[in-house]
This record gives structure tokens, sequence and C-alpha cells, in this order.
């Protein structure tokens, strides 16, 4: 939290709050405290602001950027399909770093691509160029086949690598790892809410991988090396371990967007990670409705992929012990929220597409009713007022 006057926006990247996941936790009969850190309250909305900061900013203090002169080229997608996908940490969190960087930015990405996305790199200030979305990742039409060309030929351009860039997982092992751990050990416990005042297990999903890596270090590191850190990987993608468990979904297309490869980027290291849970893209849809429901989080698909295999892995043998332990301290990182996503058919199924509830019919029994004037109002006898609109409130479902 800043108590104090910030110099631009970037001040405001990551120093997100860490929140109980209370409702989730009871609807699942865990005993443990479900933790949610929560990235899109960063100042542009992601967990990868966090990346485009440092790399940006690495950038400059190796002379690589050159202020007035230098054009910062991003390819960037979502990650559906089998096409090497990119995430957005060169989308709006870059426009936003070299909106107030001053520096140019193009952004290339697949027609696939949201108008929210656009619209939002283009208020940043950013040029879009939009590419065919079934042009193979290796195609000079794809989206990585047009930012090189562009890199190529315009004066002074330059792509940030994020695969390789270890300014990737190192942002995460200097910010969000210690304000995790430093939330969690500040947070006394209490009879009402005991706490091992550790971080006993952390769950992330995988896309770079620089955030599962970095989290995974700076807490086995500094903090709790018995951490369980538990990567999340979309069923059609490659990243998890043992590779048997990629086979039965290999390449498969999923929705799912920020997370999933279909190779493994370099500053992915997969030793950080204890465990590895595949993620279907219904399971991740009915979670984010879960949170926006009942913890009023506007979360995306990723942290609804993260959540899901946070709690299938505290149902089975291996994380029972931690759920039914009162105390123990699950971490779930919880990636972006539904700005981006808002147009995308599952989220208006989940949003709109649902069964009336009984609220709903009290409504509309209303409002069949005709007014009555005035002078009927005044010489009818006061009526019960109608059933309270607490009954039409249902628990929130488990999630199995």
């Amino acid at each position: 939290m800043h108590t104090h006057i910030l110099d631009n926006a970037l001040g405001g990247v990551g120093h997100t709050p860490l929140i109980r996941l209370d409702k989730i936790a009871q609807a699942n009969d865990l005993k443990c405290n479900l933790l949610g850190k929560v990235e899109f309250m960063s100042a542009g909305g992601s967990v990868k602001d966090r990346i485009a900061k440092a790399m940006v900013e690495a950038a400059e203090k190796e002379g690589k950027l050159i202020p007035g002169k230098s054009v910062v080229i991003e390819p960037t997608s979502g990650n559906t399909g089998t096409f090497h996908r990119f995430l957005d940490i060169g989308g709006i969190g870059l426009a936003m770093a070299c909106a107030i960087k001053g520096y140019a930015v193009i952004i290339t990405l697949p027609n696939k691509m949201s108008l929210e996305k656009e619209a939002l790199l283009r208020a940043l200030g950013a040029e879009v160029v939009r590419t065919p979305t079934e042009a193979a990742w290796d195609s000079p039409d794809s989206h990585i086949g047009v930012a090189n060309r562009l890199q190529r030929e315009i004066p002074y351009g330059i792509i940030l690598d994020q695969y390789r860039n270890v300014n990737n997982p190192l942002a995460h092992e200097l910010t969000t790892g210690p304000e995790i751990i430093e939330a969690v050990v500040s947070t006394p416990s209490t009879s009402a809410r005991p706490s091992s005042e550790k971080v006993d297990v952390m769950v992330a999903g995988a896309g770079t991988g620089g955030t599962v890596t970095g989290i995974s270090r700076a807490i086995k590191k500094t903090h709790n090396p018995d951490c369980t850190v538990i990567g999340v990987d979309p069923k059609g993608s490659i990243l998890a371990l043992p590779e048997s468990l990629n086979t039965a979904d290999n390449g498969a297309q999923y929705i799912v967007e920020g997370i999933g490869y279909d190779f493994v980027p370099d500053v992915l290291c997969r030793d950080d990670v204890d465990v590895w849970m595949k993620t279907s893209d219904e399971e991740s849809f009915a979670a984010v409705q879960q949170m926006m429901r009942s913890e009023g989080l506007l979360v995306g698909g990723s942290s609804g992929s993260a959540l899901s295999g946070a709690l299938r892995w505290l149902k089975s043998d291996e994380g029972k012990a931690v759920a039914n332990t009162s105390g123990k301290n699950v971490v779930v990182l919880l990636p972006d929220g539904i700005r981006n996503y808002m147009s995308k058919p599952w989220f208006l199924k989940i949003a709109m597409d649902q069964e009336a509830s009984p609220l709903s019919g009290t409504i509309a029994q209303i409002l069949q009713k005709k007014e009555p004037t005035k002078n009927e109002a005044e010489s009818e006898p006061i009526s019960n007022p109608p059933e309270s609109l607490a009954s039409a409130a249902s628990p929130t479902p488990a999630l199995h």
C-alpha cells in the first residue's frame, strides 16, 4: 500500500494485496488459509506489468534503449492454438511503460485478439499491427515474423526478449515473492485466524515461466525452503513435468490466455517447481465465476486456472494434509483481471447466460403487476412486504 505521492504510474506497478479467499475455502471444506495475490490491482492491470517495467529499466541501464530514438517492438497474442504463443507482457504493460518513458512502441498481434486489447494499446499510444491468425509462428506473415521484420528495418528498433531475459524471473524474485512473504509474515497468528506465519504452498500458472520461477526462488532461498511450489499448465500445453502429464492432450486447443506453451522458454526453470497440475478451460472458467460471485474479484481466465489447480491439488492425497491443517498458508497467484476478456464468449456465458435466480422471479412478479394510481394506493391497506430478499441468496457451490 502506497502512503506517499508516486512520481508516475510505474511506481504503482506491483505492491498488490494478498486477500483471504475464505468463502471459497469454506465451500471446499478447507481448514487451511487460502490466499489470493491479486495482480489486476497493479497499475497496468496485470502481473506482467512487473516484467515490462523491469525489462525496460534494465535495457535503459544497459544502453539498449535510447531516449528519442528507440522503437520498442513486441509480438503479443493470447494462448490459443498450437503455435508459439506470446503473452501480453509486451502489450499493455509494455505500452504503459513506454508511454511513461517516452519510447515509441509497436505491438503486432493476430486478428483473433480482442478489440478491448487493441483499444487499450492504442489508448496508450502504441501502433498496433494485426496479422493473420492462421499464420504459423515461423511464417513471415505471423505476428512474430512481422515484428522481426519491423525490428530489422526500423532504425533503433528493439525487441525485448522475455523468453531469455533474466529480468523476467528476477522481477518476481525481487518484488512479487518478497511482497507475498512480507504479507504472510507480518500477519500475526490468532485464535480466530491461526497461521504458520510461513508460505507453505505457492500456486502459480506458467506461461514464460518467469513468474513461478522467480517467486519460487524468493520463497525457497530466503523464507521457507520446504514450501511446496505448484505450477499450473493448461491441457494442450507441454510445460508440465513429468512429460506424461502432457501426452493425453498434446496439441489440443485451449481458450485460456496468458499461460501455457508448445515450447519450454529459457526463463522457466522447471527444477524450481515441485508439482505440476494440468487444468481445463471448463474448470478454469468455473473458478472465475466462483471468485466473482463469492469473493467479488473480477479476475481473468488464467486466475481461474490457478485457483482450480490449487483446489484440485488440495483434494489430492498429497495436498489433503495441508488442506486439513488449520494455519497452513496456501497462496494462489491471480495474474490479471477480466478487463481484456469482456467480449469473449466464455465470459459472456458465465456473466449473462445463467439460470434465473429467485430474486429475478420476485422482480418479474412485481413488475407484472399494474402500478396502482395514487388514489388506489392511498385507499388500499398496507400489505405484507415481499419475501425477504435474503432468501434469494444461494450458497457458493464447491468446485469439483
